[in-house]
């Protein structure tokens, strides 16, 4: 059994049709001037979003990774110390079994390629999720992601003010962007090493969209995805069987090379 048809619905549901594009947020650039509230700003930015412990939420999938196009319906839940679940439908499916669903605890993740009868299993998530859609983020920065503090809290070491509003701020090996917004310092962006995070669409002080981009590196392609968050619950208890999933037991194992090979990461142009 090959792998690739199983990823042509996994991972990215490919789709001919194009999507309504909206105008990008422009991180700042240059040196910018010295910013000694860095530190206040900063732990002002993310005092809501680091005591972020659990999420649940509908995330809508889309763009492109290296030469394929992304476009899924995504159900996820977040715990705290690496726990996730992730499950994958098209976004014109409202019922029924979904593509694959991943699940991790403890450093490693299971995928069920739910209609293929294919398994994955003992390999880092991150891994798996990069496999998946060109962006390697493991289950405590996805969630940091979605609850809006970027790549994760971090202990901030400097910090940079510019036109409009805007200030950067050094931590954790991250450059965190800050953006006045209804009157207080919110996470707006981040980037680390090729990965750029932009926030966009903020109702409450909340992120509703996310960008992400990379650049093409030795072993990777570029990305450059859009994340539509919605139906959140944040610091709902979530009961240990989320993180779960049952593997039908004549599922073909399969290896994370095939998966790789089969996704955007086996197109290398």
């Amino acid at each position: 059994m090959t792998v690739k048809p199983s990823l042509a619905l996994v991972s990215a549901v490919i789709l001919a049709a194009s999507c309504t594009r909206h105008p990008r947020v422009t991180l700042p650039s240059g040196a910018g001037s010295p910013f000694p509230a860095f530190a206040a700003a900063y732990a002002e930015s993310i005092a809501e979003c680091r005591s972020v412990k659990t999420i649940s939420t509908s995330l809508s999938l889309s763009g492109r990774a290296g030469s394929t196009k992304l476009s899924a319906r995504i159900d996820a839940g977040f715990a705290e110390s690496g726990q996730l679940r992730l499950e994958g439908y098209p976004k014109v499916s409202f019922g029924g079994k979904p593509f694959f669903t991943l699940v991790s605890r403890g450093g490693d993740a299971t995928l069920v390629l739910n209609r293929d009868g294919r398994v994955l299993r003992g390999t880092p998530p991150a891994a798996v999720i990069e496999a998946l859609t060109g962006v390697s983020l493991d289950p405590d920065r996805l969630r940091a992601l979605v609850s809006g503090c970027a790549l994760g809290a971090a202990e901030p070491t400097d910090g940079r003010s510019f036109d409009k509003g805007w200030a950067s701020v050094d931590a954790g090996g991250t450059t965190v962007f800050l953006r006045q917004i209804e009157g207080r310092w919110r996470v707006a962006g981040a980037r680390r090493a090729s990965l750029t995070v932009e926030y966009d669409d903020f109702s409450s002080g909340r992120p509703s969209t996310v960008r992400l981009h990379t650049i093409a590196a030795a072993g990777a392609v570029p990305a450059d995805l859009t994340l539509r968050i919605s139906q959140v619950e944040m610091n709902t208890p979530l009961a240990s069987a989320v993180f779960d999933v049952d593997v039908p037991a004549n599922a073909a194992p399969m290896t994370l090379e095939e998966l790789r090979r089969a996704g955007p990461l086996g197109d290398r142009r």
